[in-house]
């Protein structure tokens, strides 16, 4: 049992060959004895009651219950039942009277909550050091600040305490912690998860996040939680997509030459140069982009209106009980006494007018990848410099949440002087899925070990995309696959790849007149062939206005596949083929572009 991983795969392979629930929850709590550091939980709850809650689980049923047994801890500004909230305040204690919505629904999935974890207080920092309990020790190097705000949950995470905890993220602080402990933090689209019960650092920007020893643990965990509530002004109704495999030709935008920076650290540059040849010899095309807009709205956020916002959230503590704020936290806050409801606007406008820069940039390229921190600072740092290696922390997380991308954090190989490598993913809102895909094969291709416990990675996972119930498939013979001119039409929809396949040997394939572009028509035919395809899925009520932009002779019909199964796909009507050339014997549109360029 000491031995027992508890990465999800491992933890329900104990269960199915007789391990208790129960006997997970007393190994849970001999970690935290055996690991010794009190800067980790700021309370647990009573054993006895977890044993209760496990026994209750009944039969191991992780097909009704998925996150049955999964033993889990919440940083402690998310409420929890009959437990204390401090946000690490002791001023700010109350005693919660009901579950976080996020919590609840992952209690309801058949996780066992164990305790509730440190922080920055008011999750207000990155680095993990400025709360009045005792400071947790990275878990991976001690002389290393943790990472804040979301602290004591990335470190239960990385020494397999339990098997995955909530933070929150409005700088990074579910993404920092995790690169600084050898972990995973993904941070969802906004509104994705409820921040009901969660006390709000920017309520405009804050996420609930989750870290876990792997992308798909984490993710798991963020579908489990996932929900729309009707009691959150800012929640909102995001389709969670299963992870699948990656589509061809990706593009993977990255800082240039010239906004680069690691403040002087070259084995962080080293590392995140071997991830991108990593990207490379996978087939992602990487871009160079000037990040110079990003960094300026990273400075945006602990300016003006955000700095105004975390004042308000915490303003009776502020003006009443100051002496009870961590000094460096008051210090931050306070500056929102110096600002006018002028300035405040004056922000929000300048933040436009960046996204108004950022945003081609952005639109341009699949995904971001940006080293989730630019250097390693220790806890002497933080104690000659409160304030600087902070905001240095923050270079690559801070422009994020203000502009509403979703982010994951994932390990790679160990840097040259033995310390963590790790980068981070980003994407436009609801592509949460696409960065877990392309996050879990670094991941993998690392070979790491999982956070400081020493275990072993298993095999990514046979993937079984499918489309969601609010989602149509649709088979691609041409432009519109991945890589290819017309994909950026099925993308912007919010289409996802699902699979590459071929159709059944019962169709002849052409080039038809006219253009430029190209275009291929697809009709069955008696002496046919497999012609190779991908197949998308792509959300219900954006599927009219996909097919406003197929002209004629295209349709869509019914497609056989080689595996007996069948998809909506693209045909041509039989009166399109005047002037087309057949092109059956090529296969496939790809390798009939190859021939002809």
């Amino acid at each position: 049992m000491h031995s027992t991983p508890f990465d999800f795969i491992s933890l329900r392979r104990a269960y199915e060959s007789g391990t208790s629930p129960q006997d997970i929850v007393l190994e849970c709590f001999r970690r935290i004895g055996e690991i010794g550091d009190p800067g980790i939980f700021i309370s647990l709850r009573d054993q006895g009651v977890v044993f209760a809650e496990a026994e209750a689980l009944g039969k191991h049923d992780p097909a009704s219950k998925p996150l049955w047994g999964i033993p889990f801890a919440v940083k402690d500004n998310i409420d929890a039942a009959g437990m204390p909230t401090t946000a690490a305040c002791p001023d700010f204690e109350h005693v919660a009277h009901e579950d976080a919505f996020c919590v609840r629904r992952l209690r309801e999935a058949g996780a066992l909550l164990i305790g509730k974890t440190n922080l920055d207080q008011f999750a207000t920092g990155l680095v993990g050091v400025r709360s009045p309990y005792p400071i947790p020790k990275n878990a991976i190097d001690p002389e290393i600040v943790p990472g804040g705000s979301s602290s004591g949950s990335a470190v239960a995470v990385a020494h397999g305490i339990v098997g995955f905890a909530l933070g929150t993220d409005t700088a990074g602080s579910g993404r920092v912690p995790a690169a600084l402990n050898n972990i995973v933090g993904l941070k969802p689209t906004l509104g994705a998860l409820s921040a009901s019960g969660v006390v709000p650092a920017c309520r405009t920007l804050d996420t609930v996040s989750v870290f876990a020893l792997t992308v798909d643990d984490a993710y798991a965990a963020y579908r489990a939680a996932a929900g729309y509530d009707d009691k959150d002004a800012y929640s909102k109704d995001i389709r969670v997509s299963d992870i699948a495999n990656l589509p061809r030709g990706l593009v993977v935008g990255v800082p240039d030459a010239n906004t680069i920076e690691f403040f002087g650290d070259t084995d962080q540059a080293a590392s995140f140069s071997h991830t991108l040849a990593l990207l490379k010899n996978d087939g992602v095309e990487i871009v160079e982009l000037d990040f110079t807009p990003l960094y300026r709205i990273a400075e945006m956020l602990y300016e003006g209106a955000w700095v105004a916002e975390r004042y308000a959230a915490i303003r009776n503590i502020v003006e009443t009980r100051p002496d009870g704020l961590h000094p460096v936290t008051r210090q931050i806050i306070s500056a929102a006494n110096r600002l006018s409801a002028a300035d405040a606007f004056d922000g929000i406008y300048r933040l436009q007018d960046l996204k108004r820069l950022a945003g081609p940039m952005i639109d341009g390229v699949d995904l971001l990848c940006v080293p989730t921190i630019p250097t390693f600072y220790t806890v002497s740092d933080l104690e000659a410099d409160p304030i600087g290696p902070n905001s240095r922390l923050g270079t690559y997380t801070n422009f994020v949440n203000l502009l509403d991308l979703c982010g994951l954090a994932v390990p790679t190989a160990a840097r040259g002087d033995g310390r963590p490598g790790g980068v981070t993913l980003l994407a436009a809102a609801g592509h949460d899925a696409l960065i877990a895909s392309l996050g879990a094969r670094l991941h993998c291709a690392a070979g790491v070990a999982l956070g400081a416990t020493g275990w072993r990675q298993h095999p990514l996972p046979d993937r079984n995309p499918r489309p969601l119930s609010s989602e149509i498939a649709v088979a691609m013979v041409g432009a519109h696959m991945s890589g290819l001119p017309l994909n950026g039409d099925v993308t912007r929809l919010g289409g996802r790849y699902l699979y590459a396949s071929k159709t059944a040997p019962s169709y002849r394939f052409y080039s038809l007149a006219g253009g430029p572009p190209k275009r291929p028509g697809l009709v069955r035919a008696e002496n046919g062939a497999s012609i190779a395809l991908e197949v998308w899925a792509l959300p219900e009520d954006q599927f009219g206005a996909f097919m406003k932009g197929i002209p004629q002779p295209l349709s869509i019909g019914t497609i056989d596949l080689a595996d007996g199964s069948q998809a909506n796909g693209f045909l041509c009507e039989p009166a399109g083929l005047e002037g087309a050339e057949d092109i059956t014997a090529c296969g496939g549109w790809r390798a009939y572009l190859q021939q002809v360029a």
